[in-house]
């Protein structure tokens, strides 16, 4: 019997490869068992040697691992996933549809969620870059790796909060106000590699040519989403 396919990934595509694990394994009859973690820690435990057969990262992420040679070379982007911003359910909903719009809405929020992954990485290069990082120290709180930003918003522990969209759909006790506008939006690229520990090098190509293939991409937008191009 073949064995099944291991593979580490961050929580932020946690739901869309449990559903596309499921399609893969239709077809194939190929099993697939992913653990999805803080991206952070996903990192740690590849480097530290950890085996697996596949690693699904954000892009830069898994370049560093490729780097130093934990990760097999040809990486594969297999989604597009937006930031979005959320606030407690009944909370009044503020204007996030332009930078300036957004930059008045961090402002008068009591407290800011953020993620330690790449959309947490932009927001704090945001307020550096609109000059506010320091007057909004004492009001940012990190979520802990693997503890989605929405849990904290449900709490009622921050006002606003960040994170992919992908993260915050279908999560009790908040408002999806909407995407980061577009003069200030960050997109995340999501790839998969071999990892070089992998007992199973080819199985897990054929997985990752599956994340790409036309019949994923209606499953990747009602995940909030995207293909990508080419």
């Amino acid at each position: 019997m073949t064995q099944p396919l291991t593979g580490i990934s961050s929580m932020a595509t946690r739901a869309l490869l449990a559903e596309l694990t499921t399609g893969f394994e239709a077809d194939t009859g190929q099993k697939v068992a992913i653990a999805s973690v803080g991206g952070v820690d996903a990192a740690k435990r590849v480097a530290a040697g950890e085996t697996f057969d596949l690693v699904l990262l954000a892009s830069d992420a898994l370049d560093k691992l490729a780097a130093a040679g934990h990760v097999l070379p040809g990486r594969v982007d297999y989604v597009h996933s937006p930031v979005a911003i959320a606030v407690p359910a009944g909370a009044p909903v503020p204007d996030v549809g332009s930078e300036a719009a957004l930059r008045a809405a961090v402002l008068s929020a009591s407290s800011i969620g953020y993620s330690t992954g790449p959309s947490g990485q932009h927001l704090m290069r945001l307020f550096q870059h609109w000059g506010v990082a320091d007057k909004l120290a004492s009001r940012t709180v990190q979520a802990q790796p693997g503890v989605p930003v929405g849990s904290q918003v449900a709490s009622g522990e921050v006002s606003l909060g960040f994170q992919q969209l992908s993260e915050l759909q279908g999560l009790p006790g908040i408002t999806i106000v909407g995407l980061l506008p577009a003069d200030c939006a960050f997109i995340t690229t999501f790839s998969g590699a071999v990892a070089s520990t992998s007992t199973q090098p080819e199985a897990a190509r054929a997985f990752l040519a599956y994340l790409n293939s036309p019949a994923t991409a209606a499953v990747k937008q009602r995940h909030g989403m995207s293909a990508v191009e080419g």
